[in-house]
């Protein structure tokens, strides 16, 4: 009995190492496949997935927080400080790691100990322990933890110096330079260099201006160095608009590890702001004040003149732009009454904005409206953009003898009127008082200012010709000459003028030509109509107006220097220029006794129904000198400002003075302005003693209390 037992035992015990067997070979070879499978998973994530996943963790671990760029400045052409950028520097705490809210009391202590010990006798409220706890906002409230958080806003050479000094004592605070625009006091062509505004206000809503509203979709993809920030200021009219890019500059990034909960967890790596590009412009500080002062003076002359013939008493508003021949620089450009734009530096109220839509414009390049305490009269006076008037007449002529309509030598019996239309519905065209000239060669038509000349030989003949072939003809000639046309200066917003005569061709072809042959179908800007006068000085080049003389970079460095550039030309012969320059020298103008220069030039009075009120008169006036070699071109609008000669012309001789003084109509200057500080350096910090009041009356103030 003992062996069969022993035997099947045996037995049993083989059976159990087979089955142990086997359960040890499927551990085996699954914990092979498990780890081949680790592998594999491992061999993926390396070689497969790793840059992919490293990209992700770089992203996911880093936050750039991004410090405002410094805006360069904008110079006049003698690197006189117009529109400049000052440091303030502030003090910014960033929550540490692992900070505890009681450390952060104890340094909120700290601080304000220091603040009152070491800071500025001011009228602003002093810092407590508690404000600067709130303002520290440990818990994250307010901010994103990462995000530092601004403490105080200037402070003073020995605040600085002491937490420099004693770093290692405020772990997390840091001095960060931020920087103010400032507009000088002198308020120096102040809506052509324009204002600034918030970046986030200027992107939102169907109304925000396109740039900012594209730049706002790509902002996110934008390198951080060039991320706009919502906070920050920019350029919102004018050159501070048209050289944005150019003025910004690049942000600085200060760089965060940071963990999953935004926490930081390494060293801050830090990239500096870089200071946005210098503008230093064509203007001439000097000339564009006294132009300024020109148009203000001499509209407080004629709203109060007791000479009939130059009493305007609706005058209120001026624009003038002078250009220089030869080159397209824009040396004075004034819309006049103007205002002080550092006045963007604060909140602004809605009555206070309101206000300032009447002076805000640039109405030397678009609409402009003169203001009025009640804001129904505003509609029954004229905007800055008039009819040329007789400044028309002398591209009149041209257009006459180049068409073939008459020749230099032709001559016309002025009997001081024309008259057209059919028979029992005709209407007259009269001379200025009805004056009958007699017999008028091309030349003399100009210098007597002949509305019946320019009525019957050219407009008229113009409609007489098949179909719509005038109108065209004389639209062609306007736009060679920059009517109706930009005047690609690249300035924001600037109009194309107003082209009356198609309008009224659809009532009377005829009465359309008729009228525009001496300036009453085309309403055009003072920018235009000065480009149209270096076109008459050049013989036939259209000029680009241009406002920038050179761009700069921080270092003084050259950018982009100044190139003249011609947008198009005319080819008119030469004996017909001569007709027109001759007549050009013998007009009549106020305000010229004892210009030592020959000049040629024209005076416009043109007429307009504005609101209730019927035939206002507008003041125009174009020149050029000197007239045998031109150096500068002027052109000058008073709205409601009567004849061009006493409205206007006074304004303009103020001009070519000015020029001639600090520039030079001969190329030396004959009396420069002696400078109260010479600034080599084009830093405003060693120019800003330079600044000085003007004579009141010149800008306007915001309502009382405001």
């Amino acid at each position: 009995m003992q062996p069969l037992r022993s035997e099947e035992q045996k037995k049993r015990e083989i059976a159990n190492r087979r089955r142990f067997s086997f359960r040890l070979n499927i551990f085996f070879f699954l914990t092979f496949v498990v780890f081949s499978v680790l592998i594999l998973r491992l061999a993926v994530l390396q070689f497969v997935e790793g840059p992919e996943l490293r990209e992700k963790v770089a992203r996911i671990g880093n936050v750039y927080v991004k410090i405002p760029p410094i805006r360069g400045n904008i110079y006049d052409l003698n690197g006189e400080p117009i529109a400049y950028s000052t440091s303030t520097q502030s003090l910014y705490y960033t929550i540490q790691p692992n900070t505890k809210e009681d450390d952060a009391r104890e340094l909120a202590q700290h601080l304000a100990e220091t603040f009152e010990k070491l800071g500025d006798d001011t009228d602003a409220p002093q810092l407590t322990a508690d404000s600067i706890f709130e303002m520290m906002d440990i818990r994250g409230r307010l901010s994103y933890v990462f995000e530092p958080r601004r403490i105080k806003a200037g402070i003073n050479e020995k605040e600085i110096a002491y937490f420099m000094e004693n770093s290692d004592r405020y772990v997390g605070v840091d001095i960060i330079e931020e920087s103010i625009r400032h507009y000088s006091k002198d308020t120096i062509a102040v809506q052509l260099v324009g204002y600034m505004k918030g970046f986030n206000s200027l992107y939102q809503n169907e109304n925000g201006i396109r740039k900012y509203q594209e730049i706002k979709q790509d902002n996110s993809n934008r390198d951080p160095v060039d991320q706009y920030l919502d906070k920050e200021k920019v350029g919102y009219d004018g050159l501070e608009l048209m050289y944005q890019d150019e003025l910004r500059g690049k942000n600085g990034v200060k760089k965060y590890p940071v963990d999953s909960m935004s926490r930081i967890i390494g060293p801050m790596e830090l990239t500096v702001p870089e200071k946005g590009n210098n503008l230093f412009l064509t203007i001439d500080k000097n000339v564009q004040l006294r132009t300024e002062d020109a148009i203000m003076e001499h509209l407080e002359k004629i709203r109060n003149s007791s000479n009939p013939r130059e009493r305007a008493k609706y005058a209120r508003t001026g624009y003038a732009v002078a250009m220089e021949v030869k080159t397209g620089k824009v040396v004075a450009m004034a819309s006049m009454p103007d205002y002080d734009p550092n006045v963007w530096q604060g909140p602004i109220s809605q009555e206070t904005s309101q206000y300032l839509q009447y002076f805000i414009n640039n109405g030397t390049i678009r609409t402009s409206m003169p203001y009025y305490e009640d804001p129904k009269e505003v509609p029954n006076h004229p905007s800055s953009l008039v009819y040329l008037g007789s400044t028309q007449k002398p591209l009149t002529v041209l257009l006459g003898l180049n068409e073939k309509l008459f020749t230099p030598q032709t001559t016309y019996y002025d009997r001081g009127a024309f008259y057209f239309g059919r028979e029992g519905h005709k209407t007259s065209v009269s001379n200025a008082s009805n004056v009958a000239n007699g017999p008028l060669q091309p030349w003399q038509a100009i210098s007597k200012s002949s509305n019946a000349f320019m009525a019957e030989l050219i407009g008229n003949k113009l409609f007489m010709k098949p179909g719509n072939e005038g109108l065209e003809i004389w639209d062609r000639y306007m736009e060679e000459f920059g009517l109706g046309v930009l005047t690609g200066s690249g300035l924001p917003n600037e109009s194309r003028g107003v082209k009356d005569y198609f309008s009224e061709s659809s009532g009377s072809a005829q009465a359309a030509l008729v009228f525009s042959s001496f300036g009453q179908q085309g309403r055009y800007t003072a920018l235009q109509l000065a480009q149209y006068t270096t076109m008459l000085a050049n013989r036939g080049k259209r000029m680009k107006p241009q406002f920038v003389n050179e761009i700069r970079d921080a270092k003084g460095n050259l950018v982009q220097g100044y190139k003249p550039e011609v947008l198009n030309e005319v080819d008119i012969p030469g004996t017909y220029w001569d007709v027109v320059e001759r007549g050009m020298s013998q007009v009549s103008a106020q305000g010229f006794e004892g210009f030592p220069y020959s000049f040629n030039r024209k005076t416009g009075t043109s007429q307009q129904d504005v609101g209730k009120r019927k035939r206002v008169e507008n003041a125009v006036f174009i020149a050029y000198a000197p007239a045998n070699d031109p150096v500068l071109a002027v052109a000058v609008v008073v709205p409601d400002g009567g004849y061009g000669s006493f409205g206007a012309a006074p304004i303009a001789r103020k001009i070519f003075d000015a020029y001639d003084d600090e520039v030079g109509l001969t190329g030396t200057p004959k009396n420069p302005t002696k400078k109260k500080h010479e600034n080599s350096s084009g830093d405003p910090d060693n120019a800003q003693g330079d600044q000085t009041d003007r004579t009141e009356g010149n800008q306007v103030n915001p309502p009382a209390g405001q």
